[in-house]
C-alpha cells in the first residue's frame, strides 16, 4: 500500500463524507448491527487467527478479552447512540436571555485508527464502534505483528463496507509511517508511550487532533486493610491474561517488607493452581515475538544481576518453554529503582513487589512516577480508598480488582500525561470521534442594539447593569 494509494481512500472517504455529512440513525444502526454480525459469525475464523499470530492464545481468552468487550460495545452503542446524537439544550446567559443556547453533535469525518497487536480485535473494533455510531468514515492501520488477524480483519470488513466507508491498511512500519501522516479528522492510536510521541508528531503537522491510548507502569497498593485471599486470586488473574501483555496489566506491587515474602510465595501458588503447567497448555498465552521474549528475559537477567530475587510459577521444562515464547508468572522481590523492570512497562509475566511501609508512601512513591495507565487498590477501609482516589492521578482505577474498569461502557477508558490524553468508549467515546458545535439563537427582542456606537454614557449604564448578572 503506498502513500498515494493511503490518500486515494482517504480523499475518497472524505468526499462521500462530504456529500452526506450527517448520517441518520438508521444508517448509523445499520453499519452497528451488520459489523456486530459480521463479527460474531466470524468468532471461530478470529480465535484461529489470534491464536496464530501469537503462537498459541486460548480461544476462551479471545472470547472473553476480545469478542465478548466488542460485542458489549455493539450492544451499548446500539441502545444509547440515537440519544446522545440528540441535539440538547444548553444554559443561556441572564443578560443574553432570551436568546438560547443549543448544542448540536456532528461527525468530523474521517477517523484514523492504528491499533496493538496485544489485543488486535478489540483494540481495532472499540473505536470503530464509536466513529461509526458519531457518523464517521473510518481507516484502520493494524498491527504488522499480527498478520494472519489484519488479513483476516480486512477481508472481513471488506465484505459489508465499501472503501470509502471503512478500509483496512495492512502493512509494516513503512505503511504505519505513512496512515499516520495523513490529514484525518481524528487520529486515535493505541501502542506504547514512544510510538505515541511519534504518532502525535506527526498528527501535529496536519493539525489532526488524537487520542493516544499509552501504557505505563500501572501499580497496585496492598493497603493493611485488604483481604489478600481475595488479591492474590485477582492480581494473579489480571496479570497472566495475555501473559501479561495487557495495557492496564498490575505492573508493580506496593507493601509492607514483612509481607513481601509470604505473598510472593502465594502468588506463585495461584499461578500454580491457575495453570498446572505452561509448557504446552491450551490455555496459557505465548509471548507474540522472538524480540519480546529476548527482553523480557533480559529484563530478568538484569535484575537479578543488581541483586533481586526471582521466584518463578512451574517447573517446565525450559527448552520447550522458549521454543513456545512462553514465560511463567515470575515474582521479583528486593527490587531496586536502578533495574530496568521498574523504570520500562514490563508488558509481560513479571511482577515486581516494591517494599512500602504506609500507604502514604506508597502513594508518595506513585506520585513521583510517571503517571499510570491505571491504578489498582485492595483494601476494606473507606476512608483509605478515597484518600488514594483524591489524592493519585491515573487514568482509570479499579477497586479490589484489576483491569475490568477498561469494559464499563458507562466511564471513559484513557490515560493521563505519558499513559495517553483523551478517551473513548461509550458515550465518552461518541464524544471523542463528534464536534460538539455549539449555536446560539439571537431573539428578535435582544437589547444587544443598546452597545452599538456610539457609545454614550447611556452604553456605560447598560455595561454596569449587565455586570450584575454577571
Amino acid at each position: 500500500m503506498s502513500k498515494t494509494n493511503l490518500g486515494k481512500i482517504l480523499t475518497a472517504q472524505r468526499t462521500a463524507f462530504n456529500a452526506s455529512p450527517n448520517s441518520s440513525w438508521a444508517e448509523r444502526k445499520n453499519n452497528i448491527i451488520k459489523l456486530g454480525e459480521a463479527i460474531a459469525d466470524n468468532e471461530a475464523n478470529f480465535q484461529h487467527a489470534i491464536s496464530e499470530d501469537f503462537g498459541n492464545r486460548s480461544f476462551v481468552e479471545t472470547t472473553i478479552a476480545e469478542m465478548a468487550i466488542v460485542q458489549g460495545g455493539i450492544k451499548h452503542a446500539l441502545k444509547h447512540t440515537q440519544k446522545w446524537m440528540r441535539t440538547r439544550k444548553a444554559p443561556t446567559t441572564m443578560q443574553f436571555k432570551p436568546a438560547s443556547n443549543k448544542i448540536i453533535p456532528q461527525p468530523l469525518g474521517v477517523v484514523g485508527i492504528i491499533s496493538p497487536w496485544n489485543y488486535p480485535l478489540q483494540l481495532a473494533i472499540m473505536p470503530l464502534i464509536g466513529a461509526l455510531g458519531a457518523g464517521n468514515r473510518a481507516m484502520i492501520k493494524p498491527s504488522e505483528f499480527t498478520p494472519k488477524l489484519s488479513e483476516l480483519l480486512k477481508s472481513v470488513l471488506g465484505e459489508i463496507f465499501c472503501n470509502d466507508e471503512v478500509y483496512v491498511a495492512v502493512g509494516g512500519v513503512k505503511v504505519a509511517q505513512e496512515f499516520s501522516s495523513l490529514a484525518f479528522d481524528h487520529l486515535i492510536f493505541t501502542g506504547s508511550t514512544n510510538v505515541g510521541r511519534i504518532v502525535a508528531g506527526a498528527a501535529a503537522k496536519n493539525l489532526t487532533p488524537v487520542t493516544l491510548e499509552l501504557g505505563g507502569k500501572s501499580p497496585v497498593i496492598i493497603d493493611e486493610s485488604a483481604n489478600q485471599t481475595l488479591a492474590i486470586s485477582r492480581i494473579t488473574n489480571g496479570k497472566l491474561l495475555n501473559a501479561g501483555q495487557t495495557c492496564v496489566a498490575p505492573d508493580y506491587v506496593l507493601m509492607p517488607k514483612q509481607e513481601i515474602d509470604a505473598f510472593s510465595k502465594a502468588l506463585i501458588a495461584k499461578a500454580e493452581e491457575f495453570y498446572p503447567t505452561f509448557a504446552g497448555n491450551p490455555d496459557y498465552t505465548s509471548i507474540i515475538a522472538d524480540s519480546h521474549y529476548a527482553r523480557l528475559q533480559g529484563l530478568l537477567e538484569d535484575a537479578e544481576n543488581k541483586g533481586a530475587i526471582l521466584r518463578t510459577a512451574g517447573d517446565d521444562d525450559t527448552q520447550v518453554m522458549a521454543k513456545e515464547r512462553r514465560i511463567p508468572l515470575t515474582v521479583v522481590t528486593n527490587t531496586k529503582p536502578n533495574m530496568k523492570i521498574m523504570q520500562e512497562e514490563i508488558f509481560g509475566p513479571l511482577l515486581p513487589i516494591v517494599a512500602s511501609e504506609t500507604l502514604e508512601n506508597s502513594m508518595q512513591y506513585v506520585q513521583e512516577h510517571d503517571r499510570p495507565l491505571a491504578l489498582y487498590w485492595f483494601g476494606e477501609n473507606k476512608a483509605r480508598r478515597d484518600h488514594v482516589l483524591n489524592n493519585t492521578i491515573s487514568g482509570g482505577v479499579s477497586i479490589n480488582e484489576t483491569a475490568w474498569h477498561v469494559v464499563q461502557e458507562d466511564i471513559p477508558f484513557g490515560g493521563v500525561g505519558p499513559s495517553g490524553m483523551g478517551a473513548y468508549h461509550g458515550e465518552h467515546g461518541f464524544k471523542t470521534f463528534s464536534h460538539m458545535k455549539g449555536v446560539f439563537f439571537q431573539s428578535k427582542f435582544s437589547g444587544g442594539k443598546m452597545l452599538y456606537p456610539p457609545y454614550t454614557e447611556k452604553t456605560q449604564k447598560v455595561l454596569n447593569m449587565m455586570k450584575k448578572f454577571m
